[in-house]
């Protein structure tokens, strides 16, 4: 079956205290987006590599190619006003069925194993994501104050978020609402069921200063 993914790099590093889109920021010699792209390629050459960037973004992104030598095959798409209209534009270069990832392009370390089954859930399950279980006590604002709730019954969501492609082609086609804050819950708007998976921690999303450090200790 043919596979996907749509790499979503919108970023402005607002949050990162860096004139610099967080996902152009240099580790070791890369961007923080080549190792996620490198991430999907080492998981099958074949993928279609499809990053989805703001349009004033991509000269400099051909820029940091040529200057750093990376040449890994991918398709460039401009992005939209946010990311849902974003991925509706990378899913116009979806031109045969098959499955399709939809991938933060600040998430470089994502594991092997987590891509597999996402993409091997999503060949039976139709709409895939991966998860982790909370480490940390939840309380829930209410008036007056909070409670503290089950933990066990919240889950944390990353990505690959792996769908059928003509149904999240279908799902894209709704119109935009401020709930669908990712993928699954776009297709959880047409009463489609979403399938869990366990992530990895190191699937961090590299959003802070602070995640820096973290990156860079991965990466050592």
């Amino acid at each position: 079956m043919m596979q996907y993914v749509l790499i979503v790099a919108g970023g402005k590093g607002l949050r990162m205290n860096n004139e610099l889109p967080k996902q152009f920021i240099t580790l070791k010699g890369k961007t923080i987006l080549m190792y996620t792209l490198e991430a999907f390629y080492t998981y099958n050459p074949d993928i279609r590599i499809i990053l989805v960037l703001p349009s004033t973004q991509r000269d400099y992104w051909s820029r940091l190619c040529k200057e750093l030598h990376f040449s890994l095959p991918h398709m460039i798409v401009d992005g939209g006003e946010n990311r849902f209209h974003s991925v509706k534009n990378g899913l116009a270069m979806v031109k045969k069925p098959g499955l399709v990832a939809v991938h933060d392009g600040v998430r470089p370390f994502v594991s092997q194993t987590v891509i597999s089954h996402c993409f091997e859930m999503a060949q039976q399950k139709r709409a895939v994501i991966p998860v982790l279980d909370s480490i940390d006590t939840i309380r829930q604002l209410v008036d007056g104050g909070s409670v503290t709730v089950d933990r066990n019954i919240y889950k944390m969501v990353q990505t690959p978020q792996v769908f059928e492609s003509e149904l999240l082609q279908e799902a894209y086609c709704q119109e935009y609402n401020t709930s669908f804050t990712d993928d699954a819950s776009v297709v959880e708007a047409m009463g489609v069921p979403v399938f869990l998976v366990p992530g990895n921690r190191e699937n961090i999303k590299i959003t802070t200063p602070f995640d820096l450090k973290i990156a860079t200790a991965l990466l050592e």
